[in-house]
């Protein structure tokens, strides 16, 4: 991975004066039309072919990308119905980028639920949450994952188990693609590639010592780049031995694409 070029001081002050008002509007007028219509008398609704809650969804998702300043590029296609997509993960901005591209409901860390607005919306978006390091909470996880599964719907997870530093992927915890081999459900390796050939990954991850509202602001007032969104080949029910050889292989996989 290359390092990206330092920012100009005089050009994110710029870009504040232009982001700030966009995102106000984006928060202020489109979010509560996307909440008011995201409701379970709505949830049957289906717009060209998507169901409208996910639509609505993805659109807002998109806009926050494009005022962060990020040109959204998916790479392959997500698989329909019932997948546990694997992505690595760096920052809160993962989430949405991911949500930008394909609906599907998150297992993320309990403090997540705190976070003004993120939190919010991670609600509305069927969002897992998970108490790190509560065997009982994991439990109940899974379990959830697996209902889930089982009734044709989507999961997102991130199983590396916490963000990092954007300078390499973690190790993959096996324990969470339980619920995948259980449901006989496939597994979709996802990267998230930020910057041209990947050069911002450590820009945009959580800085020493910073706490998600300073990632926040200082992401709002980033250049604009690029943030590229792998789907890549499934790992089908039956392709792997068990739940360490699904969580190898889509390290695999993953790490490839990221120096591809």
């Amino acid at each position: 991975m290359t390092t990206a070029p330092p920012s100009n001081p005089l050009a994110r002050v710029f870009r504040y004066v232009l982001r700030v008002p966009l995102l106000l509007w984006h928060l202020g007028i489109h979010l509560p039309i996307v909440l008011l219509l995201i409701t379970p008398l709505t949830a049957g609704l289906h717009s060209g072919g998507k169901r409208l809650d996910h639509r609505l969804i993805h659109w807002w998702s998109a806009g926050m990308m494009h005022i962060f300043g990020f040109r959204l590029r998916r790479v392959g296609t997500p698989l329909p119905g019932a997948t546990v997509f694997v992505a690595n993960h760096v920052s809160w901005i993962d989430i949405v980028a991911l949500h930008s591209q394909r609906m599907m409901g998150f297992v993320a860390k309990r403090e997540i639920a705190g976070w003004p607005l993120i939190g919010w919306m991670a609600l509305r978006a069927e969002t897992i949450f998970h108490q790190r390091g509560n065997q009982e909470s994991l439990g109940g996880v899974l379990h959830e994952m697996l209902a889930r599964l089982r009734a044709g719907r989507s999961v997102g997870v991130f199983p590396e188990g916490r963000t990092r530093d954007g300078r390499e992927i973690g190790p993959f915890h096996a324990r969470i693609f339980l619920a995948a081999v259980e449901a006989g459900a496939p597994v979709q390796p996802v990267a998230l590639r930020y910057g041209e050939h990947a050069s911002a990954q450590h820009i945009v991850a959580f800085q020493p010592g910073e706490a998600f509202f300073g990632n926040f602001l200082r992401l709002l007032g980033e250049p604009s780049r690029l943030a590229e969104v792998h789907f890549l080949e499934p790992i089908a029910p039956g392709d792997a031995d068990g739940r360490r050889r699904i969580a190898e292989l889509a390290r695999e996989r993953i790490t490839a694409a990221m120096t591809a």
